[in-house]
């Protein structure tokens, strides 16, 4: 599984509207308004890192309203709650 978090900046007005439109896309487990030098962020966790392409590079990046994109790829996932089942299975 590959994980994207990507930081976009969106046209104000088109904010809620983008952020409906981003969480129908496959692929795209939430998305967030948040407040900062970008409008929204949207996890993306897909099987390959083509299938990246097919969500953000060819559908989210022209959807109308949005300015730019940022990128940022996960190499390791770390999780409160990945780590406690990791310790209620023994493992060290």
């Amino acid at each position: 599984m590959v994980t994207a978090i990507v930081m976009i900046k969106a046209e104000t007005s088109r904010i809620p509207e983008l952020a409906n439109q981003i969480t129908e896309m496959n692929g795209v487990q939430e998305v967030f308004s948040v407040a900062g030098r970008v409008d929204l962020i949207a996890i993306v966790k897909v099987a390959r890192n083509e299938d990246l392409a097919d969500v953000i590079s060819d559908k989210m990046r022209h959807l109308e309203g949005i300015v730019e994109t940022e990128t940022m790829i996960a190499f390791r996932a770390y999780s409160k709650k990945e780590l406690e089942a990791g310790f209620e299975l023994g493992l060290d």
